[in-house]
């Protein structure tokens, strides 16, 4: 057994994925804006998005529907990730099929996602969450493109190409560039806009 395996071990010994799913719907009835991840065997929960955050997604849905009519940015669809499945996580945004969700649980199947977004936060957990333990999730899950808007460092980060749980390629670019998103996503957006809601 490696190192990076022995402390995911542990982590899952002591919640099942049964349990999480359990907690996560009690946790959405006590606070509407808890909203709770279970990613490398550890229980996390997301920051609660700020005004500028929103902006960004809703900038991000204008521009696929402009540009992908056929498909729909859906917030907070939560996801099975990981190897087996045993990951849950609530990406910002999922690109897929406009209904492509419709009769699935709340923890749909990522097959049909052809792009998730996160937006970080302003939080302690970012760097841990969605620069290290999001790529792996997402790759592992097969989710062919994730769009990383990096607030801190004023940069996109895509993630495209996954193979044996990794992405093989990761492209950094800085805000106010045109952005190209590789197949199956191929759409080309010009980021300007973005800086409205950067501080």
């Amino acid at each position: 057994m490696t190192a990076v395996e022995e402390p995911l071990m542990a982590a899952e010994s002591l919640m099942t994925t049964e349990e999480f799913e359990e907690l996560a719907r009690i946790a959405g009835r006590v606070s509407e804006g808890l909203r709770l991840e279970f990613i490398d065997g550890k229980l996390g929960a997301k920051a609660v998005p700020d005004g500028d955050h929103g902006c960004i997604i809703e900038w991000l849905i204008r521009a696929f529907l402009l540009l992908r009519p056929e498909l729909w940015l859906f917030q907070e669809q939560g996801l099975k990730v990981e190897g087996y499945r045993s990951g849950r996580a609530r990406p910002d945004g999922v690109l897929a099929p406009s209904g492509v969700f419709a009769g699935q649980p709340e923890w749909a199947d990522p097959e049909p996602v052809l792009l998730v977004v996160e937006v970080t936060s302003h939080d302690q957990d970012t760097e841990r969450r969605d620069r290290e333990e999001k790529p792996r999730a997402y790759a592992q899950a097969c989710i062919p493109v994730y769009l990383l808007v990096d607030r801190d460092s004023c940069e996109f980060v895509v993630y495209s190409t996954p193979v044996d749980g990794k992405y093989q390629l990761a492209l950094t670019l800085p805000f106010g560039t045109v952005l190209t998103l590789p197949d199956p996503v191929g759409v080309t957006i010009d980021t300007e806009p973005i800086k409205n809601w950067v501080r």
